[in-house]
């Protein structure tokens, strides 16, 4: 059973809300503003049919099961609902775990619906374990140096990172910092939290670099 879907199995058609630079990892929350009417559309459905749907981000100029969307996508639960005087919503989407984009089917209310397969990412299906990672402290010090940098004012979100366990930390990093959407990506798609934890790295120290941040000094 998909981790936080509750009876059944997971849909083999799952609507899609396409949004460049964000992603939505397992057991992760994403505030999201809907105001474009086929959006809308996809909420109301969504709500009067187990509150599911997949976060995807576009690829441009990409042809596949799905053109111009990315291959890979998660499964998401509303799991809360606001709406505005001006006719947005305000949800919450938790991320349940994550798929391979198979194809797609006819559009409906103007948004996109694509076809799932869940055998990818096995992972995501079974119960959290701890998870241990060895360059916790150097991925730290990197994105304190990167958002310093950015001029961000984070001081005290930053000092909140100290108390998150070693997965919370490479998720909620991978999902907060800002990444481009082909890094964002890579690092929804990356099989594990080591792995992850790595590529930050690895993306961060080249940003830094290039921004002539001194990266080559945090070890």
């Amino acid at each position: 059973m998909v981790r936080g879907v509750q009876s059944g199995a997971p849909p083999g058609v799952v609507s899609a809300f396409v949004v460049p630079g964000a992603i939505l990892l397992p057991g992760g929350r994403l505030p999201l503003v809907v105001f474009e009417p086929r959006y809308l559309a996809l909420v109301d459905e969504a709500l009067g049919a187990g509150r599911l749907f997949a976060l995807v981000q576009p690829q441009e100029g990409i042809g596949g099961p799905a053109a111009g969307l990315h291959a890979v996508a998660t499964l998401a639960r509303i799991t809360a609902f606001g709406e505005t005087g001006d006719g947005r919503y305000l949800i919450t989407a938790t991320g349940l775990r994550r798929f391979r984009i198979a194809g797609e089917e006819a559009e409906r209310s103007g948004y996109r619906r694509v076809l799932a397969d869940y055998t990818a990412f096995p992972q995501d299906e079974d119960p959290p374990v701890a998870v241990v990672l060895r360059e916790r402290d150097r991925l730290l010090a990197l994105i304190r140096a990167h958002l310093n940098g950015l001029g961000l004012g984070l001081k005290s979100d930053l000092d909140a990172l100290d108390n998150l366990s070693d997965a919370e930390l490479a998720d909620r990093m991978a999902m907060a910092c800002p990444f481009s959407t082909e890094e964002k990506q890579a690092l929804l798609e990356a099989p594990t939290h080591a792995e992850r934890c790595r590529l930050m790295i690895a993306i961060i120290q080249r940003e830094l670099l290039a921004e002539g941040g001194g990266g080559s000094t945090v070890h």
